[in-house]
């Protein structure tokens, strides 16, 4: 999944993962969309997998899923995979079907605490509740492309403080500095 996720950093309408490829210019920074069209989703349904995604990690005292473009990762993936497409579908469909039924209202034009009410039993093992196994299992899809869009973006892996950002002025040296050549390690097995 993260080859997957590499490659869709590619793609030039997912404007918060190019960091790993930036433009070469200003000229070729303008090209890209101020804002995200869906490639799948309807703009109800991608409306509502942008406030879920924000829900699982939301904007606190750093960045969350909105400004990490996960819902666009999402998209992306899902417009590449039949079965993944399907699966979201059906889960933003049962999680609005679920809301009418409970509250009367479509899940966007709940509370935010209605909302997270809904999202509770289908998220803690703890709280689940009988006939839900379909909304678990949506939620459980929706919480793992949420984490893997976000922390495969540059917010992300600044937030797990990824090495690879860091500048060395030198090159971290071998800590075996008195056996250089590694006579100390056993032979190669094959």
């Amino acid at each position: 999944m993260l080859s997957i996720a590499a490659a869709a950093a590619t793609y030039p309408g997912f404007h918060k993962w190019v960091f790993a490829q930036a433009p070469a210019s200003e000229a070729l920074a303008q090209i890209r969309p101020v804002s995200y069209q869906p490639l799948f989703f309807t703009p109800a349904e991608y409306a509502l997998l942008e406030r879920l995604t924000e829900i699982i990690i939301p904007t606190d005292d750093s960045p969350g899923a909105r400004e990490a473009g996960v819902s666009e990762f999402i998209d992306l993936m899902s417009s590449r995979d039949a079965e993944l497409r399907h699966r979201f579908r059906v889960g933003l469909a049962w999680l609005n079907k679920q809301s009418l039924r409970r509250d009367g209202q479509p899940f966007l034009s709940l509370a935010p605490e209605r909302q997270v009410a809904l999202l509770e039993p289908l998220a803690y093992k703890a709280k689940h509740r009988a006939g839900e196994e379909q909304g678990r299992e949506f939620f459980d899809l929706l919480r793992e492309y949420t984490v893997m869009g976000f922390y495969t973006t540059e917010i992300g892996l600044k937030e797990l403080d990824f090495p690879g950002f860091q500048f060395y002025a030198d090159s971290p040296a071998c800590p075996h500095k008195d056996d250089p050549e590694h006579r100390h390690l056993p032979p190669p097995k094959w």
